[in-house]
């Protein structure tokens, strides 16, 4: 703020700007055998990259007089019972930005995988080869692999931030999730990985998670594995009889990077953390907030 009678800017008032990475929550596989994996949440960031490929987005700029809305999407329930596609993402916000909820991994017959942040993986199928969900909108994720037809049928693995999710085809793994240093932590860790697709019941393995964050497919002896939490990462499909239940999406996350003179103060029913300052900045991670608020000062 310019203090007229002086002409100095007064710089514990003064406009600051805020670099985020704001994840949305990841969606569950379907369930049982020959499902597509769950779709990773939408992921947008300012640092390093940003999901489905496209330019970093740009900074924001805040003023200490103002609070800031938030929300931390939740991650798809995982799908119980025989045959049932999974469950979307919830959306997570901050400020203007939003993030889209991961589209659902798809279940044998159902034909159904889910658009989102990063697409479901498509169900394979006795004579049609189902295409996986889309990244709708565009710029956040990638789209779902797609189930593969005829003998033996498979299932596609969930979109990614980074990747597509694969092809029934071609293993069924899902999509890889992007890498982003906002945090401040080395290595620098990875967010929104798709899940891997459910066992096809024939020939063939379920699919892994992708980048090590999403769900892996269930099997004839092992549970699908849910996405981690606080990545927005996908979970896998399910697997054979006793393991059929999907792996749940991760939820989302927000991180936002801002000048070390400035601290952040969480509102009611928001959790998060601030770093220490280092390289000229702190930093914020919020894990959980229900129409929550941030403020500075």
């Amino acid at each position: 703020m310019l203090n007229i009678l002086s002409g100095i800017i007064d710089e514990s008032v003064a406009p600051f700007t805020v670099d985020y990475l704001v994840v949305a929550g990841g969606a569950s596989g379907g369930s049982s055998v020959i499902s597509g994996g769950g779709g990773a949440g939408g992921a947008r960031c300012t640092v390093d990259s940003t999901g489905g490929g496209g330019s970093l987005e740009s900074a924001l700029t805040l003023s200490v007089t103002t609070s800031y809305s938030i929300t931390i999407g939740g991650g798809g329930a995982a799908a119980v019972g025989s045959f049932i596609s999974g469950n979307a993402g919830a959306n997570s916000t901050f400020h203007t930005i939003t993030s889209t909820g991961g589209g659902k991994g798809a279940a044998y017959t159902k034909n159904d995988a889910g658009s989102g942040g990063s697409g479901g993986g498509a169900n394979g199928d006795d004579t049609v080869s189902y295409t996986g969900g889309a990244a709708s909108p565009s710029g956040q994720g990638r789209a779902g692999g797609n189930g593969q037809a005829g003998t033996p049928f498979r299932g596609g693995g969930g979109g990614g931030a980074g990747t597509v999710g694969v092809n029934g085809s071609s293993g069924g793994n899902g999509g890889n999730a992007i890498s982003t240093s906002i945090s401040g932590i080395s290595p620098s860790p990875n967010y929104a990985g798709g899940g891997g697709r459910g066992w096809t019941g024939q020939s063939g393995a379920s699919g892994t998670g992708g980048s090590g964050i999403g769900g892996n497919g269930g099997t004839a002896t092992a549970a699908a594995t849910a996405g981690a939490v606080n990545t927005g990462s996908g979970g896998g499909g399910g697997g054979d009889t006793g393991y059929t239940t999907s792996g749940a999406g991760g939820s989302g996350v927000v991180i936002l990077r801002y000048p070390a003179a400035r601290t952040i103060s969480f509102g009611a029913g928001v959790t998060g953390t601030e770093s220490a300052a280092s390289g000229g900045y702190k930093r914020a991670t919020i894990t959980a907030a229900t129409a929550g608020t941030v403020s500075w000062s």
